[in-house]
């Protein structure tokens, strides 16, 4: 591992995953949509990073573990702009920002008191409606929620 960088905010990792460039007011429904909490492996999250492009951000590390896609681009939901980088041997081998998906299930509550999802033990479905400005639609009673109202969703 070479160190030609003077200052590292957070410790360098041998092997896992990486998701910076988390806005620093999402990270830790980041950290829940990730289901972090339960995790038994090395985790590192720092809050308020200086961040040229956010201003102030955030950033989860995970040691010894690779996120499927799927899960990794629930994080889009709150964190369009996160980039996801999988290291191996102390070297990123991989960089990829998050996608949101066309379609959330069982992650974000619909706030509309009436929908069938507040009343009966089922998941939650939310279709993506505009990607660029996160909306989401409910697919049972069509209530929609924008990317301010999701994390208080979480």
């Amino acid at each position: 591992m070479t160190s030609d960088k003077k200052e590292l905010a957070v410790a360098a990792l041998r092997a896992g995953t990486v998701i910076d460039h988390i806005p620093a007011p999402a990270l830790f429904a980041a950290v829940r949509i990730l289901g972090i909490e339960s995790m038994d492996k090395s985790v590192t999250i720092g809050n308020n990073l200086a961040s040229g492009r956010l201003g102030s951000k955030g950033i989860i590390k995970v040691a010894d573990t690779e996120f499927p896609q799927d899960v990794l681009d629930r994080i889009a939901i709150i964190a369009p702009t996160a980039v996801v980088n999988i290291i191996r041997d102390y070297e990123v081998v991989e960089k990829r920002p998050v996608n949101l998906p066309d379609v959330i299930t069982g992650i974000v509550r619909c706030p509309n008191p009436k929908c069938i999802t507040n009343h009966e033990p089922m998941p939650t479905r939310f279709d993506v409606t505009n990607k660029s400005a996160v909306e989401l639609r409910c697919y049972y009673c069509g209530h929609s929620v924008g990317s301010d109202e999701a994390p208080s969703l979480l």
